[in-house]
This record gives C-alpha cells, structure tokens and sequence, in this order.
C-alpha cells in the first residue's frame, strides 16, 4: 500500500488511501488510526479519520516530513483492515410528519408511498464510515440506492439536532443543529454528542447502525431520557 501524502500547511498531513467512498478503503483507514495511535510517534499531535483518509496533525520541530513518511510507511507494512467485531446500535426514529419534513417529497419523487420509503430506509444495516463536519456528527455508508437522491439546491439554514437524513449515496445521524442540504426523513431524541456525557461520543467510526421506526407519541419520553443523559440507543448483537 502507497498512500498518498498530502501537505496540509505545516502542521498537518492528509494520508490518503483512495479516491472513492468505499467500504474496504475506509476500514483501511480505520484502522491505520488505530496503528498510528498504537505506534505513539513521536510528534503525532492528533489523527482524524474520513471514508478514504486520515489527517494527522504533527508537530514540525519535532518531525520532518521525510521521517513522518517512513514512520507511517513502517506501520502500513503489514497492516489489513481491521478485522474487530463492530459494535451495532439501535436507534429510534420518528420518521416524518414535523420530525421528517422531506419524507413525502421523497417519495413521490421516487413514486412510492411515504410508509415504503421508510421501509426501505430502516430496513438496511448502516456503517459509520467517519465523524465529521461537527462533533458526533455520523456520516453512514450503506443506504439504499433506490431512494437516493441528490442534495437540495436550495440548502436550509437551521435543521435539527437528531435529523436523520439521506443525500447523494449517503445518509447522516446528525448531532447539532446546523445548515442543512440534505433531505429529512425524520429525526432522533438520541444524544450522538454530549459534552458533558462519559462517553462524549455514543457512536464511533466503524460502527453499525440500525434504524427503528417509532411512534411520535414516544418522542416525548425518549428525548426527556436522552437529555438525562441516557443513550436511548440500544447496543444489539450484530
């Protein structure tokens, strides 16, 4: 494996392993991240880990790039994807109405019934390929290509906290409320971030992620719970 180097000014380096959303290049990424922490190099400030890439932050006067380089090459010699049973989620969902907003014009746009489409997307075993965009955010790989579509032209300035979305070949948990282009298929009272929870995090990269379509009437108690600080998200057996 020849990754590509990728200066990102004078504090960071993007390893890059591909340039395509696959699932076999993020799991070599995944576990790369793993390798480099194991590794402890010294002048490694920070990893962060994307579908095809990892971005590690150096600290120059500690390490050139020429060293960096044959430090990392040295921990790729060898290395497969991570081969780890992945930890499996069960997360509530109440999809459309007020807490799914694109749901019916996704399904028309497909010619399908609302209910359908809800199928189809609860039905699938999702991947978190990568956090990102802002903490706890949960980018999925996985989705049902037969209900993909592309993003919003017109992208929504404030969507909210626990949306859970599809847009182009992906799907996303979302963890804040933020711009959005995506489309809304319903929404989440399960904290994916808190930063005053042990664990700040729930879910991390290289989970699974299941979706269970619940009632409204359920959103009530669940989000209390999930304010608490429970993780109303049910860990299952994969």
């Amino acid at each position: 494996m020849e990754p590509r180097f990728l200066a990102c000014g004078d504090t960071a380096v993007t390893v890059e392993f591909g340039t395509e959303i696959d699932d076999d290049i993020n799991a070599l990424c995944l576990a790369f991240d793993e390798a480099l922490a194991a590794a402890a190099i010294p002048g490694i400030v920070e990893t962060l880990p994307t579908y095809r890439s990892v971005l590690v932050q150096v600290d120059p006067l500690t390490i050139d790039m020429p060293a960096f380089e044959r430090q990392v090459l040295a921990v790729l010699d060898g290395l497969e994807a991570r081969a780890a049973r992945p930890r499996r989620w069960k997360v509530p969902v109440v999809y459309g109405g007020a807490f799914g907003i694109d749901l019916d014009d996704v399904a028309a746009r497909h010619g399908l019934a609302p209910a359908e489409v809800i199928r189809r997307h609860s039905s699938r075993v999702y991947r978190v390929a990568m956090l990102g965009f802002l903490p706890g955010f949960c980018y999925l790989s996985g989705a049902d290509q037969s209900i993909a579509l592309p993003r919003r032209e017109d992208p929504r300035v404030k969507t909210p906290a626990g949306t859970i979305s599809i847009g182009g070949v992906q799907a996303l948990v979302a963890s804040v409320e933020a711009p959005s282009g995506w489309h809304l298929l319903g929404r989440t009272p399960v904290r994916t971030f808190m930063p005053d929870r042990d664990p700040v995090f729930l879910i991390g990269a290289g989970d699974e992620v299941v979706f269970e379509p619940v009632e409204a009437a359920r959103w009530d108690a669940l989000d209390r719970a999930a304010a608490a600080g429970e993780p109303v998200a049910e860990e299952v057996a994969p």
